[in-house]
């Protein structure tokens, strides 16, 4: 479950350096990359980062607003290399 919670994490984030790109500079990298908004991958991806984001909020939801992404996380004294 941990590898799910940091792929969709690593996902959101992704989506939202393109909503910055919107805000900023009124640029969509999705649409940029796939031909516009309206395009069958473009629509697809946004899907995509939006099933992210609901998973995400009952995965928080689920562990009391803590959200593990890493299997090392939960061993005390192991220092991340």
């Amino acid at each position: 479950m941990k590898i799910t919670n940091l792929i969709t994490f690593i996902i959101l984030l992704i989506g939202g350096v393109n909503w910055l790109s919107i805000g900023i500079f009124q640029f969509d990298i999705v649409a940029g990359l796939f031909g516009s908004q309206a395009s069958v991958l473009s629509r697809i991806i946004y899907i995509i980062v939006g099933l992210c984001a609901i998973y995400l909020i009952f995965a928080a939801l689920s562990k009391k607003g803590k959200l593990e992404l890493c299997e090392k996380c939960d061993q005390p004294n192991l220092h991340h290399q």
